[in-house]
């Protein structure tokens, strides 16, 4: 199976949306690809899987129960597309909102998952329990719509404060913004970012939910025996607390895009005041797992904590992965705090840099990171 980009160059990814809507789904992320002279997708295959959760007799509200009649609920949901001529590590994209976020540029470009395969790494788009294409669940869920969107203009670092109107104008972006928001399809690509997400379900009760499935994934080779998990926003503590769950070795590294939360140590006179309630107070974290759990996190390759040129030291969440990988390295392991802007030279970066209009140079960095760690071989060919 080979996704060409040459044939479909000539499009521009708004106008196949306008158009051509299911076309504009498939060629879209090619159509993004072609204009950089990038090599051909070639796939030995795709497909998706569940993982995890359990087979619930659900309560009858009246009568007697029946043993043989249960729901499918709590469980993972796993997409995957492994090339034609895989890399050992496979890439695990992690959004705790929207797996939607992997696959554009926030101009309908190429995303990250596409250059993921262009590389010739396996990658894996997850959604946990409850949430996205994993929605069955074993008890009663209560969503409360209100009225988000234009909040995100902020927590996305966009922009310092949260528009005027329904759709924020160019002069309320920050300056230099790596979103397009001088182009003339601004409207639609705002509408196209804040819609593309499903609810996060922000609490500590969900996190243990959607850990437990993600370990048994880890643990069950379905995913490869050298994971990378990338990550952003509350994925970034989904992936830490499930490392910490394992009880294999199949994971390799972690990096995180503006994480916000982290896990540390319980009983270590460095850690912070943790949190422990399962509730919505304790989404974010900072959490608590045992020290030999969360040894299990310096014993990975690598983990990195990235961060964008909006983010001050003094944010709490980013003094947080300063210690977090301060106490990882403590016993032994090998993380590090990546500033895209003082680092990098990264300018104008929002808190989802792999959609961001640079997020080639955000991948190159990701590329060399995991070429330094040694995670990114080929495969050896099995004899059949």
């Amino acid at each position: 199976m080979t996704i060409s980009n040459r044939r479909f160059a000539q499009f521009r990814p708004e106008g196949l949306r306008s158009y051509y809507p299911l076309a504009a789904l498939l060629l879209v992320a090619s159509a993004g690809g072609a204009l950089a002279g990038t090599k051909d997708i070639t796939l030995e295959k795709t497909g998706g899987f569940i993982i995890g959760g359990k087979h619930y007799n659900v309560p009858p509200t009246s009568g007697a129960p029946n043993p043989n009649r249960t729901l499918s609920c709590d469980h993972g949901y796993v997409e995957y597309f492994i090339p034609k001529k895989p890399r050992k590590t496979s890439i695990v994209l992690w959004h705790s909102s929207s797996a939607q976020v992997w696959q554009n540029r926030w101009d309908g470009g190429e995303g990250y998952k596409d250059k993921m395969l262009r590389a010739d790494f396996p990658t894996y788009i997850w959604d946990g329990p409850r949430v996205g294409r994993a929605n069955w669940s074993c008890e009663t869920v209560t969503y409360t719509p209100s009225n988000r969107d234009q909040g995100n203009f902020t927590a996305w670092k966009f922009g310092p404060t949260i528009p005027v109107g329904k759709v924020p104008t160019p002069a309320e972006f920050y300056p230099g913004t790596q979103f397009p928001a001088n182009s003339p399809h601004l409207e639609e690509y705002w509408w196209n970012a804040t819609g593309a997400r499903y609810d996060e379900f922000d609490n500590a009760y969900n996190i243990e939910l959607e850990t437990d499935a993600a370990a048994v994934a880890a643990d069950s080779g379905k995913l490869g025996d050298q994971i990378v998990y990338l990550t952003n926003s509350a994925g970034g503590l989904r992936a830490m607390k499930t490392t910490a769950k394992t009880t294999k070795n199949n994971i390799g590294g972690i990096v995180t895009y503006e994480s916000i939360g982290y896990v540390f140590p319980i009983g270590d006179p460095e850690s912070p005041t943790l949190c422990t309630a399962l509730t919505p107070a304790c989404a974010f974290g900072p959490l608590g797992v045992p020290l030999e759990d969360f040894k299990k996190l310096a014993k990975l390759k690598k983990i990195q904590f990235v961060w964008g040129d909006n983010r001050p030291e003094t944010e709490q969440q980013v003094i947080l992965s300063r210690l977090c990988a301060k106490l990882i390295n403590k016993y032994g392991g090998n993380a590090e705090v990546l500033k895209l802007g003082d680092d990098a030279g990264l300018k104008g970066s929002t808190h989802i840099p792999f959609m961001d209009m640079d997020n080639d140079k955000v991948a190159d960095l990701l590329f060399k990171l995991l070429k330094k760690n040694k995670l990114d071989d080929y495969a050896k060919k099995t004899k059949k």
